[in-house]
């Protein structure tokens, strides 16, 4: 008997592993060798490691000086980038994830917020203003694709600003691989963090991609793995999980998940005042984020779960307590928004029999709290 038989919307936290990441998982697991070793079995585990270093360098169009250094998730690999990279001061936007927000808290670093304006998307003018002057060594993090709202950040500009002022800038890119065209090349970011989980691989892995042999120091320290970058012995199926998913994203299920998202964010319009979060900017195809003043995350989330429908008030990372979104209140929200809103975010597995559901769920939960709510 399965786990769980609902309906599960809440792909941004984390998506369901694929069937052929699971495969490969398997194949490895039954496989006993060590990629340190230097007998037949290790030098086997050898090659699975490097050919999904292989799969990483080609899905994300590497180029030659590019490293990638496999880890436990990119909240590591965001980690050994913000620590690592050697730096005396961070900026970074004021809409990360806690993976990034609270490691700039702890580094010991000076650290700048960067805000973000009333769309979810970084205030490049004032960045630009935090750059100019600027003497000391500065690593720019901000997130590719924002894991609440699903705004798309304007790296390429971010990246026009750094390399003006001699800045370093590490992109977290976890809800961008699969969901919009990604090449580091193109991209010219210095570091990038991925992670399994969120493109149909396992949980507990990821890694972290160095551009053009920049120079990092290892956080974790022991055995000579990942090119000294990165102790322990590596997660070998994981890791071969990671790449099968890559190797089969779906470069057409975008397309059919914005029809699918676009239709929720109709339905709801059509029937209630919501309000709905980078409805007017560059968005992820899959993710909507709105609020219904009016009745709570947590109203709504328990409605929902009751109907056997998983979604989420923003990051599972910040969960345990339904708390007003960091994101949103960057964002400029108000409490009563902010405390009213819910995200949907969509996968390979989603049906438009979920989306139906959804909205009926949703919309027999807005008949019973519609009076608390504003005309």
């Amino acid at each position: 008997m399965p786990l769980f038989d609902g309906i599960y919307l809440d792909h941004n936290a984390t998506t369901p592993l694929k069937p052929a990441a699971r495969a490969a998982m398997l194949d490895v697991l039954d496989f006993p060798g060590n990629a340190s070793a230097i007998h037949k079995a290790g030098r086997t585990a050898r090659k699975i490691l490097e050919d999904a270093r292989a799969t990483v360098v080609e899905v994300l169009d590497l180029g030659v000086r590019d490293v990638v250094v496999f880890t436990s998730g990119a909240t590591e690999a965001n980690n050994l980038a913000l620590r690592g990279a050697g730096m005396e001061r961070l900026i970074v936007s004021a809409i990360e994830h806690p993976a990034v927000l609270h490691t700039a808290e702890r580094s010991g670093l000076a650290v700048d917020i960067l805000p973000v304006l009333s769309s979810g998307v970084v205030d490049l003018d004032a960045l630009e203003k935090m750059l100019i002057g600027n003497t000391r060594q500065t690593l720019i993090s901000i997130m590719l694709v924002n894991n609440e709202t699903g705004v798309i950040q304007p790296i390429d500009q971010v990246v026009a600003l750094a390399r003006l002022y001699g800045a370093l800038v590490h992109t977290d890119a976890v809800q961008a691989i699969g969901r919009i065209p990604l090449a580091l090349q193109k991209l010219g970011v210095d570091f990038l963090s991925l992670s399994g989980h969120k493109i149909g691989g396992p949980q507990g892995v990821g890694a972290l991609i160095i551009a053009n042999c920049a120079v990092i120091a290892p956080q974790l320290t022991g055995g000579n793995q990942e090119k000294n970058l990165r102790a322990g012995t590596e997660n070998l199926a994981g890791i071969a999980g990671l790449a099968a998913a890559l190797r089969h994203l779906d470069q057409g299920l975008m397309e059919k998940l914005g029809l699918w998202r676009d239709r929720i964010e109709r339905e709801l319009s059509a029937i209630a005042p919501i309000h709905i979060f980078g409805a007017n900017t560059a968005r992820v195809a899959n993710t909507t984020m709105f609020a219904l003043p009016g009745a709570s995350s947590e109203t709504q989330l328990i409605a929902l779960d009751l109907a056997g429908i998983c979604v989420s008030n923003g990051s599972a990372c910040s969960s345990g307590t339904v708390k007003p979104s960091h994101v949103l209140q960057a964002m400029g929200a108000n409490a009563l928004i902010a405390q009213a809103s819910l995200r949907v975010s969509l996968g390979w597995n989603t049906t438009e029999e979920d989306i139906t559901r959804f909205i009926a769920a949703w919309t027999k939960m807005f008949e019973r709290v519609k009076d608390r709510c504003p005309k």
